[in-house]
């Protein structure tokens, strides 16, 4: 991880952003919400449901966990005016849009502020902040690697 703190990035003075939920990032074109399996009771508890039917109504099976089921539009299931579970919302949630994705070029980077108002606003973002955020993504994105990789390496098929 020492390489990734040593090197130059677009980012390298900070950027600032403030969520305005706003809804972008969860409205749109259907995608993964990353639901660690550690958060689902966090979030049922917070809905006053029993995580067994949360995890019926709201989630399927994806990777090493779960992703929230979406609306025909590809509205998330917890935005309506606003996200309904905010202050529990998954990490995944929480870490946009300081995803590895996001943060590979300028240019992705510009893109996504065209979209999203909460880039340039609020708090700066430190370089070190930001990698910070990226490698505590990472977790999932390799805990699911692996998951699928398991998967693979058991199948029958």
């Amino acid at each position: 991880m020492e390489r990734l703190y040593n090197r130059s990035y677009f980012f390298d003075q900070g950027l600032h952003f403030e969520c305005q939920r706003c809804g972008v990032c969860c409205t749109g074109d259907p995608g993964i919400i990353y639901v660690d399996r550690d958060e689902v009771p966090r979030i049922a508890e917070c809905l006053s449901v029993e995580v067994s039917l949360f995890i019926e109504k709201y989630l399927y099976p994806y990777r090493a966990g779960y992703s929230i089921k979406e609306h025909s539009d590809g509205r998330c299931f917890f935005y309506d005016d606003g996200c309904t579970i905010y202050p529990v919302r998954p990490d995944h949630c929480k870490t946009y849009p300081f995803w590895f994705e996001n943060l590979r070029s300028v240019k992705k980077w510009r893109r996504l502020s065209r979209e999203c108002p909460g880039i340039g606003c609020g708090p700066l973002y430190s370089k070190e902040k930001i990698l910070k955020i990226v490698q505590s993504t990472m977790g999932a994105v390799v805990k699911s690697y692996l998951a699928d990789n398991e998967k693979i390496y058991y199948s029958s098929e």
